[in-house]
């Protein structure tokens, strides 16, 4: 005798949901607005390079008459006499070294001070930050005289350990203030941490607190690179001989008005322009990275 067993409640069927189609992004307006005033901008930021680049590339005659954007045939010997003429080899070196110098110092002393502004409690702090502002207000100068008979009395005139050091005493202000900021954001428990497990202060902020400041670290150098390359006032009035100009001194062998080299000084112009652009595009990551941090806080 077989029993036959039935299931006391029928299951009832899994109802399924129909698949929806996917539907088109709505087209928007306002973006395609926005997309058009960033490329309008883009297109206004390169156009004086690519003027720059064109023209380095014509023949004086072309360059004059305007009717073409384009060279008709490269002239790519501009390049050489620039070279050549304007001793760039030797200005540019100069560059590099004054440059590459002034950062190094200007990062060394802002972040070491710039966190000491932000984590360390001190008799007088709130004085020293107004100091720091107020020097930011003089312009630079303003200035010239009182550093130039600074250099005197330390025998640093004509030197380039005096330009450098006036570069970096020009950049700090600023930049003690910008590395200040990206420290004040860290939080202290990584410290706190770290001195845990038996780390000192300058060990804190060698291996903990610097990394996580690349990002400011990279804006400033950037941002006080760009002054230092461009700087030719306080090289004009330090220095008395030509070979320890900047890149800036050999731009100006091209500007006379009785023989007028437009195309070699825009050719010059593009070479001294190649090593800021390297630097830039090295540091870009970094430097996207602190706005992004700096626009979330």
């Amino acid at each position: 005798m077989t029993l036959i067993t039935q299931p006391l409640v029928d299951e009832a069927p899994v109802a399924t949901e129909p698949l929806r189609p996917r539907t088109r992004r709505r087209f928007r307006a306002d973006k395609v607005g926005l997309y058009g005033l960033l490329v309008i901008a883009a297109l206004t930021a390169l156009l004086p390079l690519l003027w720059m680049l064109s023209g380095s590339l014509q023949s004086l005659t072309e360059l004059l008459s305007n009717d073409t954007f384009l060279p008709s045939e490269p002239q790519w010997q501009n390049y050489v006499t620039a070279w050549v003429q304007g001793d760039l080899g030797t200005y540019l070196r100069n560059s590099v070294v004054y440059t590459g110098c002034a950062v190094a110092g200007i990062l060394i002393v802002s972040s070491l001070a710039g966190y000491a502004l932000a984590r360390l409690d001190f008799a007088g702090k709130g004085v020293f930050t107004f100091i720091i502002l107020a020097v930011m207000i003089i312009p630079a100068p303003a200035m010239f005289l009182a550093q130039y008979k600074l250099l005197i009395s330390l025998g640093l005139t004509n030197n380039p350990v005096g330009y450098i050091l006036i570069l970096i005493t020009s950049g700090i202000p600023m930049s003690t203030l910008i590395m200040r900021s990206f420290f004040v954001s860290q939080p202290r428990d990584l410290e706190e941490a770290a001195a845990l497990d038996g780390a000192g202060p300058l060990r804190i902020f060698w291996s903990v607190i610097l990394p996580l400041a690349r990002p400011g670290l990279a804006a400033v150098a950037v941002i006080q690179g760009l002054g230092a390359w461009n700087e030719y006032l306080m090289a004009l009035v330090l220095f008395d001989d030509n070979a320890l100009m900047p890149i800036q001194r050999g731009l100006t062998a091209f500007t006379s008005a009785e023989t007028p080299q437009q195309q070699i000084l825009l050719a010059a112009t593009t070479i001294s322009i190649v090593p800021v652009v390297i630097f830039y595009l090295m540091a870009q990551r970094h430097i996207v990275k602190g706005i992004g941090a700096g626009a979330i806080k």
